[in-house]
């Protein structure tokens, strides 16, 4: 597992591996030291294998707190096992995927 952060036009999160129970609990530390300044946040799942039902609470959790502060938050790179759980579970309704 890897995360990296980027502070650009855009906030960038690229996860790289499988984001499950155990990689979201240290994701979500590592964004919790973040500030994030930047009105869009964008979520790459370029390197990311899997998403578990944790790594989409996490998510769910992202959008509701960004909405809040009036930003947005986007998931990028989604590979087909990724997209086959966003849509099962219909996140595609929910997340802005693109």
């Amino acid at each position: 597992m890897e995360i990296r952060i980027k502070h650009e036009d855009a906030f960038i999160i690229e996860f790289v591996g499988r984001l499950d129970t155990v990689t979201s609990l240290e994701l979500q530390k590592a964004l919790d030291q973040e500030e994030v300044k930047e009105n869009l946040v964008i979520f790459d799942m370029k390197e990311t294998e899997y998403i578990s039902s944790a790594g989409l609470r996490l998510l769910l959790s992202l959008k509701k707190n960004l909405t809040k502060q009036g930003k947005a938050l986007e998931i990028h790179n989604v590979n087909d096992i990724c997209k086959e759980v966003f849509k099962v579970t219909g996140f595609v309704n929910v997340l802005t995927i693109k």
